[in-house]
This record gives C-alpha cells, structure tokens and sequence, in this order.
C-alpha cells in the first residue's frame, strides 16, 4: 500500500513539474512578446508606419537559435508581414490561438494578446501598426499621384531622425505630409478634436489616403498578431532529469519494499522454523530418554536370556537326557542367542557415538575382525583377500573394529558358498584415503539401494536390519562417508571414503 502510494506520487509530482516547465517556457514567450511590444513602440513613426527592415531588424535581435527559433508578425488574415528566423519551422494559418503547439522539438505559439500579454495592445496609440516595405515607381500607400522630387536628406542623430530619414527617402507625398502633419504647430484655443476627427478621418491614416486604400493597407500590412516558434530543449532536459530522478527513487523504493518483504517472510519463517525446532528438540528429548530406557530394557534382557541359555546348555549335557531333550535344548540355546545379538546391536545403535580418534594401522584391526569370523568362512569356504599394504588412518579403533566386522559379516552372508571377498584401499590423492569391501555376490537390488542404511530394513531373513545402520553411524560420527556401488560384473561395493592418513 505504502509502495503504491509512493509510486503514484512520483508519477504525479512528475506531471506537475512537466506541467511547471511547460508553462516557464510559455511565460518566457510572454517575456519575449512584451519585448516586442516595447520594440514596436519605439520603432513607431507618424501614422503607425514602421518600416519591414527595421522591423525585422529588431526581430533578428530577438532570436536565439535553441531558445526562440523564430518569430513572425501577421496580418489580419494570417499572412507574414515580417518574419525572422527559421520560418519554415510553422504554417500560420494552419495554427489557431489561444492553443500551444508541441512537437517533438519545438512550441509554436500564436497570437499571445489571446494569451495574456498584449502584443499589439502594446504598440498601440493614436493609430495601428503597419510593417510597410520599401516601395518602388509609385506612391507608397498605394495612391496615383506622381512621387514628388526628393528632398535634401538631414543627418540622423538619433533613432527617431534615422527613421523619419528612411521613411522620408522610401515614401513620397504622404509621407511628406504626415512628417509636416506630425510638425505642426499646437492648435489654438477653440479648436475641437484632432485633424482626423475634423476631416472625418480614423486617428492615424494619412491625409492624402482614401478610406478604402486605408482599409486595404490595414489588411495586407497591419500588424494582427505574432507567432513564435520556441525550442523545447530546456523544457525536454528538465523532464528528462525529473524522470531519472523519479525513477530512481522509485526503484529504491521497490528495492526497499522488496526488501522489506523478503525480510518480513524470512521473519515468518525463521518464526515457524524456531516453532519447529523447539518442537523437535522437545521430541528430540523424548526420544532419548525412550532410547535409553529402551537400551536399559536391552541390557537387562541379556542377563535372563543368558540364564536361560546356560540351564540350556546344562540339561543338555545330562547323561540321562534323551535326544529328544538334547535337541531342544539346542533350539533353546540357537533362539536366545539369536535375540541376544539383536539385544546387543539394538544397544549398539542406540548407544551415543563419542569418537577417540588414534592413529589406527588398518592392517592388523582387519586381521582381528577376521580371526573372529574365521568360522564363518571355514563354513563356506569363501576366500577372503586382504591388501597386505593398507594404510594407518585416524580413527576410534574400537568403533572402526565394529564397522569392519558388521561389513565383513554382511558380505559373508550375501556370498554363496566358495564366494570372493577382498578388502583394499585404492590409491588417491592428498591426506584422504578410501576403503573398499568387494563381494561377489548377488548385490543389492537398485529399488533397495536408497534403504539399506536405514534401521531395521533387511532382505535377509535371519537379519536384524541393523547392521548396515550402525555402520553408517560409526562413519558419519567420523565425519566419513560410505556408499554403496555395484561390484561388476557381479556383487557389492561398500565403499568408505574422506578418512584421513595417520601423521
């Protein structure tokens, strides 16, 4: 929510300051028209009649390449009177007032009376502006009367002479008479109005123009409006940087909010994990305290059995018992010493596996586990190859002599009768070495590799399923690792990996 809120407020913020550039480079336009007002003011002469090159002059003056492109002044019906600039650049009479035109590079703006400032407005007086151009062969407000000899021209000493000099050399007659109609004496008392309101004539049109040649100058050269044309550069780098900067604060705030989001989910989380753990720490607890009684239970189940097994053993060596009596005391004996080493692996697996680690010669510990299994492998003739140059490795002898026996005697039971078994370590690299069990036996099926190290699984029947278990737990206390892989082209490898050289 706080995210969303953020974002539309940059979008927003954005927008306003678009809008505030837009509306700098428009009120820049009101600058320059107000100027150009003033110019046309000082630049008026008798009549309203400003002369198209002084005219344009002054415009010249105004236009600044990347900033005001150009500038045209217009007639009533939107012809260009006077111009400066890249003029190509609009089409007046395409455009209509009182509306910006924006383009990818430029803003052309039309008539700015319609927008505020008062161009012509600002020229005005007794009589409108008229841009007149230089004429040649006939009189300059378009009369028939034959141009008049000219006349000795004085030195201009300022603006105003400059101008009535130009308009004196361009114009004949009228202007002649507008410059003398300018120069008169005040009127005397008595005299209402000004010439033109006694003669009839509007305020400014020349003595010697009709009213229709008035109104037809009025028309083709009176100044109606004003067009600029304004690079948006500057409004373009201004709403360009704005963005970047929205931009970036947008997507810190998205990095942020993300953030905050991952942070509160990894807070859930690690709440339901902690939730989780003091759940299985609790379970944990009980499972130890079951694990020891049930060990307890194991060991003190020995001691009957063993009682059991002993006045077993003693029935059967009277001299008055039948064979009957003598077989099933046999039995007796078989059955409880069947349960007595379930008894002591089911205490095996269950005891904690503290690690004492010594340098231990692989040799001689493979040879006593060997010499306990001799009766094993007399009975099925199985040959049994040893590396005589096994390595000394760091490890808890008693554990390892352990490990060792439940494999050996795993392979004994997987061969068949004059079956290979071999114990090696093949050769690697660094501080590391591995140590390998190969038989040649049926192997594991590949539906029961993923479960043969898991308590109580089994596919032998008169296993315990916990054998292989007590193995892995002897080898993951180490900090080893043991594997299963098929022995081609027939049988099991139990491989042990990652134990370390004795210094």
């Amino acid at each position: 929510m706080v995210w969303a809120v953020l974002i539309a407020w940059q979008v927003v913020e954005h927008d306003r300051v678009a809008r505030a550039a837009r509306a700098e480079l428009i009120n820049c336009a009101k600058d320059i028209s107000t100027t150009l007002g003033l110019v046309m003011r000082s630049q008026r002469r008798f009549g309203g009649i400003i002369s198209k090159d002084r005219m344009e002059s002054a415009l010249n003056s105004l236009v600044k390449p990347g900033e005001l492109n150009a500038i045209a002044l217009l007639n009533a019906v939107g012809d260009v009177v006077a111009s400066a600039g890249e003029t190509n650049e609009f089409e007046s009479k395409s455009l209509s007032p009182t509306v910006a035109h924006w383009d990818a590079r430029n803003v052309t703006l039309m008539n700015l009376v319609d927008l505020g400032t008062n161009v012509t407005a600002a020229a005005e007086g007794s009589a409108p502006t008229i841009i007149m151009p230089p004429r040649e062969g006939s009189g300059p407000f378009g009369t028939n009367r034959p141009p008049a000899p000219p006349r000795p021209q004085p030195k201009a000493d300022g603006p105003a002479a400059t101008n009535l000099a130009l308009t004196a050399s361009k114009s004949i007659g009228a202007v002649t008479d507008a410059t003398e109609r300018v120069n008169a004496p005040p009127r005397q008392a008595g005299e209402t109005g000004q010439r033109g309101e006694r003669d009839g004539r509007p305020p400014g049109r020349p003595f010697r123009m009709s009213e229709e040649e008035y109104k037809s100058l009025l028309q083709k050269r009176g100044v109606h409006g004003v067009v600029m044309v304004l690079s948006t550069q500057s409004v373009r780098a201004s709403i360009s940087r704005d963005l970047w900067l929205r931009l970036i604060i947008s997507v810190l705030a998205s990095v942020s909010v993300v953030g905050l989001g991952l942070a509160w989910s990894n807070l859930a989380k690690s709440s339901v994990l902690e939730v989780r753990l003091v759940r299985a720490a609790e379970l944990n607890t009980r499972l130890k305290e079951m694990n020891l009684a049930a060990a307890g239970l194991a060991h003190e189940t020995k001691n009957p059995l063993n009682i059991i097994r002993g006045l077993a053993q003693m029935i059967s060596k009277q001299d008055d018992a039948s064979p009957a009596t003598r077989a099933k005391t046999r039995e007796i004996i078989d059955e409880t010493d069947r349960v007595t080493a379930q008894l002591n692996e089911f205490i095996n697996f269950s005891r904690p596996r503290e690690v004492r680690r010594s340098a231990v010669a692989l040799n001689p510990v493979v040879g006593e586990v060997v010499r306990a299994l001799g009766h094993d492998l007399e009975e099925k003739a199985i040959r049994l190859e040893i590396q005589t140059d096994l390595p000394g490795i760091e490890a808890d002898e008693q554990q390892l002599r352990q490990a060792l026996f439940n494999l050996l005697l795993n392979a004994i039971q997987a061969v068949e009768r004059n079956g290979e078994i071999r114990v090696a370590s093949p050769k690697g690299g660094g501080n590391e070495v591995t140590l390998e069990i190969r038989d040649n036996g049926p192997g594991v099926p590949a539906e029961h590799r993923t479960d043969i190290f898991k308590p109580y699984f089994t596919t032998n029947q008169k296993g315990t399923g916990l054998g292989l278990a007590v193995v892995q737990q002897i080898v993951l206390a180490h900090g080893w690792e043991i594997d299963y892989l098929p022995n081609e082209p027939r049988g099991a490898v139990f491989r042990i990996s990652h134990l370390k050289l004795a210094a």
